[in-house]
Formats: structure tokens, C-alpha cells, sequence
């Protein structure tokens, strides 16, 4: 049976369109999935299993007789924004938006589903994973951590993002690194506060934070080799003085991005040296708290190419390129690829799209039958008949 393209194109906005008015954040999503897992039946998939890694769907779909399995994954959760515009399919939830995409992703990911279901043409199993709270780092290690390769094991994987500034239509991606690690720090700092007008009489900390924001800064551009990529960025300074109190603790609170565990070591190492000495300088103390969110997302060279062939069979040879370089924005997809390789690519969201994480922005619906395509292509290239 062959789908009717345009008859997809206007259900999948539908949908899209659906997700897109009652998102749900990260291991919430439970109307989403509950949504999913019902499509997935409606289009007669083998196997559809829910509550993966917590509000995760897996529907599986098999096909002739070969062994061999590759997943598509999606990602679910939207962020805590609220919706600006008069959309009329604007979120209902107050405080909570698809300002990533992640609408589209999951509307893209079960046309494809659809597709293969009805159409077949590929020779082996193919698993759709659709993922949970992707935004805060947590929804892959989830599902891994609750079986999924044991359970609903495949060879490879792949995925789409959205990508503002690209027009609708144009694909990129890049063999090796394409998306950063992401550390997260919190810095302490205990003194003594006091009154405004007798700062010698405490022993206040704001002016050793002001220091150490600045001082931070060189860890880039004086710590690390200029062969290699680093941002390390403070987003926050919060302390408990007020108009006419010296505050006696402040938080500093940030990020730091980069491509090789080495790198990260590095940042953290520096930074404790840093916060240690300019505490010291200011006679107060430090407390450094560093974590690992996400790791670097690293394509496999060889399935780069094969997603380079997909999008070649239905995209314009000019709309297809190399990444001109790697992104300092990090995805949880990076933890599957700790366990079987994969492609992640990018597809245009339009010239004149709203960032990712505005307010503004907009998943394009004209996009949907690319990602489609992207899916199914690669889904029958990696699973032809052997």
C-alpha cells in the first residue's frame, strides 16, 4: 500500500500542531506519550511498549527476514517558557512551551512510522524510540538505565533537529564531533556580611564574586590550547545582601562547554584553582560544585556518509552540506552513542525562524516531510535486502 504524501503531510501537522498545544515538561509527558504509543497502534506497528525510562514509547516494526535493526529517535519534553504570540494552537499549559521542536521531531518521527508501516520496503527491524526529557540531559540515560538495549536491542541510530537560520529543506550534518559536552558548576562563597556603610567591619563576599567571574574568563582564553574548543560561561549570581547589607554568601552559577573529556577535566581542574586562589585573596572560602550533563555528541563517520546518500535521493545536491563547524549546544542523544553508533542531523527550520528557546519560536510545518523522508530513506538504505 502506498501513502498518500500529501494526506500524511496533513495529518502530521495536525499533530504537530496537537503536541504543540499541550506540551509537557521532562518525564511529564504523560498525555504525549499516551498520544505516541496510540498512533503507534493505529498504524499496526509489531510491538508497542510504554513507560520506558519513565514516560518513554519504543514501538517496534519488523519486516522480511533479516536480522539486523537500526532505531530513530525523537525527542518528547518541551521547556519551561512561556508561549508569546496569538497562535491559535498555542500552549495551554501556562509556563510551559515547545520552544525546541520537539513537537515536530515527534510529529516527523511517526509519519515515518506510518510510512514504513504501510509501505514496508526495508528488510529487517526497525525500533522508534521516543524519548523523554531530553532538555535537562536526563530522558536517554533513562531509558538506558531501564533496558533499552537489552530490551529493544538495534545496531544504529538516528536523529533530526530543527535548525533556525537553515531554510526549509536544506540538511547538514558532519562526520566526528557536532555537538558539545555540557558541565554545570556551582561556586560558594562564605564570608561574613555586614552593614553597608562599615564594609571593614565584616568580611563580605560580593566583590570576590564580581572577581571571580572575571577571573574565570581565563580559563579559555589562557588555560586551555587555542587548538581546542572550550566555553565556560557564569549565568548566575544570586547573594543574600540587600540595599544596605553586605551579603556574607553568594552563589555563582553557570555552564562550560567542550569536545574531549580532557578538555572538561581541564576546565574543572583550572577552576577549582581559580575559585581556591581569588577566595583566598579575598579572605573568604569556596565551595566548588561540578557536574557532567551531557557528553559530546560524536558521529560515526561511515553513517554520516549513508545519511548524506538518504537525503541525496530527495533533496536538491545544493540543500545538502558538511556542518561548516561543530555546535556549543549539547543532546542527549550523544548517551546512545555510547553503545551503538549513529548520525544526527540537521534540518532547516527557515530563514526567518525564531531561535531555539525563544519565546517566538515556531516549529515550520513545512519541514515535516523532510524529516519523514530523512527517516524512511535511511530506515530502507541501512535495511535494504541483502
Amino acid at each position: 500500500m502506498i501513502v498518500d504524501k500529501d494526506a500524511l503531510v496533513g495529518e502530521m501537522t495536525a499533530w504537530r500542531r496537537d503536541l504543540h498545544a499541550h506540551p509537557e515538561f521532562g518525564f511529564e509527558e504523560e498525555r504525549t506519550s499516551a498520544f505516541v504509543a496510540q498512533k503507534l497502534r493505529e498504524f499496526g506497528l509489531d510491538e508497542v511498549v510504554e513507560g520506558v525510562g519513565g514516560t518513554g514509547v519504543v514501538g517496534t516494526l519488523r519486516r522480511g527476514s533479516g536480522n539486523r535493526a537500526i532505531a530513530l529517535r525523537a525527542d518528547m519534553d518541551a521547556l519551561r517558557i512561556t508561549e508569546q504570540g496569538e497562535r491559535t494552537y498555542r500552549s495551554g499549559n501556562v509556563g510551559v512551551m515547545h520552544a525546541c521542536g520537539h513537537d515536530g521531531h515527534t510529529a516527523m518521527l511517526l509519519g515515518a512510522a506510518k510510512m514504513l508501516a504501510e509501505e514496508g520496503g526495508f528488510d529487517g527491524t526497525v525500533r522508534f524510540i521516543f524519548q523523554p526529557a531530553e532538555e535537562w540531559g536526563k530522558g536517554a540515560l533513562a531509558m538506558l538505565d531501564d533496558g533499552l538495549m537489552q530490551r529493544f536491542p538495534f545496531d544504529e541510530i538516528y536523529g533530526i533537529h530543527n535548525m533556525p537560520g537553515l531554510p526549509v529543506g536544506h540538511f547538514e550534518t558532519r562526520p566526528g564531533p557536532i555537538m558539545s559536552a555540557e558541565d554545570n558548576f556551582e561556586i560558594v562563597l562564605k564570608g561574613v556580611g555586614g552593614h553597608a556603610a562599615r564594609p571593614h567591619a565584616a568580611n563580605e563576599v560580593l566583590v570576590a564574586a564580581c572577581a571571580l567571574v572575571t577571573n574565570l574568563q581565563t580559563i579559555v582564553s589562557r588555560r586551555l590550547s587555542p587548538a581546542d574548543i572550550g566555553v565556560v560561561s557564569v549565568t548566575e549570581l544570586i547573594t543574600d545582601g540587600t540595599r544596605n547589607a553586605l551579603p556574607g554568601l553568594a552563589r555563582i552559577l553557570g555552564d562550560a562547554r567542550s569536545f574531549r573529556p580532557e578538555v572538561s577535566a581541564a576546565i574543572e581542574r583550572q577552576m577549582r584553582i581559580i575559585a581556591e586562589g581569588t577566595a583566598t585573596a579575598h579572605n573568604v572560602a569556596a565551595e566548588v560544585t561540578y557536574t557532567r550533563e551531557f557528553v559530546a555528541l560524536v558521529n560515526d563517520a561511515t553513517l554520516v556518509d549513508e545519511a548524506f546518500a538518504a537525503a541525496a535521493q530527495t533533496l536538491h545536491p545544493e540543500n545538502i552540506a558538511v556542518a561548516a563547524e561543530p555546535m556549543t549546544g549539547s543532546e542527549d542523544f550523544a548517551r546512545f552513542l555510547a553503545h551503538v553508533p549513529g548520525c544526527f542531523v540537521f534540518l532547516g527550520n527557515g530563514l526567518d525562524s525564531a531561535p531555539l528557546h525563544n519565546p517566538n519560536y515556531d516549529f515550520n510545518d513545512d519541514g515535516l516531510v523532510h524529516g519523514v523522508r530523512f527517516h524512511v530513506g535511511i530506515t530502507r538504505r541501512r535495511l535494504s535486502a541483502r
